[in-house]
């Protein structure tokens, strides 16, 4: 009776079209609705509960990452016998990279679902990917790790896990340069200088020189990112002397 009871609470006229909603995204039904509103609570709300702990979806955003990753390792341990820790390791970083779980939210429009008292369009690019490990953490509180892991297989392993592909593919070109610096003990320097835009918003300019030679000039939005933009052009600029 209980579980009859939460179903038709879950179907009230408040939130009966989330429970919908969140029937699509996750391809079943969900027994306790409430732990999904929490997965999209903001902070900005300043929920919290009858014990005074905060009502958001940061506790579920820890746990959906830690199931993601531990179901993700066990695929990888499976389905690449051969593979030895760092490959593993490796192989997982790029399956649950920042930018692709950001890609997999917006392709859900979890953000669409989201309680908020800020702007929606003021988010970071980040908050798809953080919804997007909520609502697994959700689903793990909810339904346990048999269906979890089916969320994760059916959103994440069938569609987008290719090994082949995984293997040539790039997460960090810094991380690879720095990588192949250290492995030919090149010397190598990331300069930030003056930068003349006439932009509003403040950019970055950096140099990237490598044997006291600059091979790369970037600008962006933060220092990170014209790091990560100049050593993407030098990568395509050694690239025949870093693959060899």
């Amino acid at each position: 009776m209980s579980v009859i009871r939460n179903i038709l609470n879950s179907r009230s006229s408040k939130g009966g079209n989330f429970f919908i909603e969140m029937q699509k995204i996750l391809g079943f039904r969900p027994k306790n609705i409430n732990f999904y509103r929490k997965a999209f609570t903001h902070r900005s709300l300043n929920q919290r509960d009858e014990e005074g702990n905060a009502i958001n979806f940061e506790r579920l955003e820890f746990l959906g990452d830690a199931m993601l990753s531990a179901v993700i390792a066990a695929y990888l341990f499976k389905t690449v016998p051969g593979g030895n820790e760092g490959y593993l390791t490796k192989m997982r970083s790029k399956v649950v990279s920042r930018k692709h779980l950001n890609e997999l939210g917006k392709d859900l429009n979890l953000i669409g679902h989201v309680q908020t008292n800020i702007p929606k369009e003021q988010f970071g690019a980040n908050i798809h990917g953080n919804l997007f490990e909520a609502l697994i953490g959700a689903i793990y509180w909810d339904r346990g790790y048999k269906y979890c892991k089916k969320f994760i297989f059916d959103r994440v392993i069938i569609p987008y896990v290719d090994i082949e592909q995984l293997e040539g593919k790039v997460i960090s070109y810094k991380s690879l340069l720095i990588e192949w610096c250290q492995k030919t003990k090149k010397n190598f320097n990331y300069e930030v200088y003056d930068d003349s835009g006439n932009e509003e918003m403040k950019h970055f300019a950096v140099k990237l020189r490598i044997e006291d030679k600059v091979v790369a000039k970037a600008r962006a939005t933060s220092k990170k990112k014209a790091e990560e933009k100049a050593s993407k052009r030098a990568y395509y600029a050694l690239q025949a002397k870093i693959d060899n």
